[in-house]
């Protein structure tokens, strides 16, 4: 187990409204509750990235 003695170089992560990302990014109601089920309310934007459906880019 690994302690942390000082939090001067911990960088602080963005966290966002769960609904708001729903809303900026045109999910489903849905996936909307998907996403407050896993996280509650609010969650940093990578758990968002990486939990939103992606539409595939065709060209």
């Amino acid at each position: 187990m690994q302690r942390i003695e000082s939090l001067e170089n911990v960088g602080i992560k963005p966290v966002w409204s769960v609904k708001d990302f729903a809303k900026r990014h045109h999910l489903t109601d849905i996936e909307e509750a998907r996403l407050l089920q896993l996280f509650g309310p609010f969650a940093t934007a990578s758990e968002l990235l990486h939990n939103a459906p992606r539409e595939p880019r065709w060209r």
